[in-house]
């Protein structure tokens, strides 16, 4: 009775029961943070040193130029700036006249050297027989001579007789000797070939063969498939070899072109793995991809005006390495991509047992296209149908 009678008349304190509460969420508190800076320390071991990201980062690929092999007129452009073409695919026409005369005239030149061939041919037999009848004439001039020099001495003849006919030998022997030099000169021209394996023809041939390589060339293609972008070309303009008309884009084959500050590349290693977020998609997109290499010099080495840093106002810049980032396909294939556009990429460096730079030369080629490899069976079967008729 009277411990209930203390208790109600001695209450707990409110200002203890405030510190009691205080002290409480002092602790909760501090384990919060001990909790959050452990976690902190743990994700910054286990995680952001394993890492490296930049967003100085671009979208690179192939840019192929696409130019002229000879001389002409533009009389039709067949491709604009954004569209695709397939490789192969005709870009440019040329006034084909030049290249058509160029070739009859080479037609006819071909024709022309194998009738040189048969003619030849026929004076090289000539010759042979010529050089029978004058062996016959020395001969005789020399069974004349054979038969009056007795007779001179017996003074059966006169001395000036036997003089003609020593000079008749004479005069055969040099004919002999003329026809045999005018006979290997037709059979050098000849010997050991045919009209189809005559250097003469042979020459011929190739200039014919070049010729309709001309010809064939008027139409400028594309050297691989992909997107039209630069056209410079109009219709009407006279081109000349080599000048870019267009670039053609693969956009099936991009990398990431990241430039890593210095610091950044102890950690990096070749085949390591990506990932990719360009300013394009956002988060709608993620691509991934693997280190495929690691610049040999700054960006600052290569530039047009490099730093002298000789001189006597020297401030350090951290200087940034290019690494590239190699794509997946599958990926490109659904979010296309274009050259230039702004990405962030993410490294993960945990496994560092790759190389720092490449071993190994690539055996493989970077960009690659046939479609410059002429049919010349066409234009040979041309050509000997040429020989053929003229035979």
């Amino acid at each position: 009775m009277n411990n209930d009678v203390d208790s109600a008349t001695n209450p707990t304190p409110p200002a203890e029961q405030s510190n009691g509460q205080r002290r409480r969420a002092l602790l909760g508190i501090t384990a919060a943070i001990i909790v959050l800076a452990v976690a902190a320390v743990l994700y910054w071991n286990l995680v952001l040193t394993k890492r490296e990201r930049t967003d100085d980062a671009y979208v690179s690929g192939n840019q192929v130029a696409v130019s002229s092999q000879l001389n002409g007129t533009v009389i039709a452009v067949l491709a604009d700036d954004m569209q695709l073409v397939q490789a192969g695919q005709e870009l440019v026409r040329l006034d084909p006249v030049d290249a058509a005369t160029e070739l009859n005239r080479a037609g006819s030149n071909l024709a022309v050297s194998v009738r040189q061939f048969r003619q030849l041919t026929q004076q090289a037999t000539q010759y042979d027989s010529l050089i029978v009848n004058r062996r016959l004439e020395l001969a005789r001039a020399q069974d004349d001579l054979q038969r009056r020099e007795p007779l001179l001495a017996e003074q059966a003849i006169a001395g000036e007789e036997l003089r003609h006919a020593r000079d008749a030998v004479q005069l055969a022997q040099a004919a002999l000797t003329q026809a045999e030099s005018q006979a290997r000169a037709a059979h050098a021209m000849i010997d050991g070939t045919t009209a189809g394996t005559n250097p003469s023809v042979l020459l011929a041939k190739g200039q014919y063969l070049v010729a309709w390589l001309a010809a064939q060339r008027n139409a400028i293609v594309a050297p691989v498939t992909g997107h039209v972008a630069q056209r410079s070309v109009q219709a009407g303009q006279r081109i000349q070899p080599g000048q870019s008309l267009l670039t053609i884009i693969p956009l099936n084959n991009l990398w990431i072109d990241a430039n890593f500050k210095e610091v950044q590349l102890r950690n990096l290693r070749l085949g390591q793995v990506a990932e990719v977020d360009s300013d394009l998609y956002g988060d709608n997109a993620v691509f991934h991809g693997k280190v495929s290499g690691i610049g040999i010099g700054t960006g600052a080495a290569f530039s047009l005006l490099p730093a002298q840093n000789a001189s006597g106002n020297w401030i350090k810049v951290i200087q940034r390495v290019p690494v590239r980032i190699q794509l997946d396909p599958q990926e490109l294939a659904t979010h296309p991509l274009r050259i230039g556009l702004s990405t962030t990429v993410t490294v993960d460096t945990h496994d560092r047992s790759g190389a720092l730079l490449a071993t190994v030369p690539n055996a493989n080629p970077v960009v690659e296209t046939t479609v410059y490899t002429p049919d010349l069976a066409k234009a040979d079967a041309q050509a000997e149908a040429i020989i053929a008729k003229q035979l």
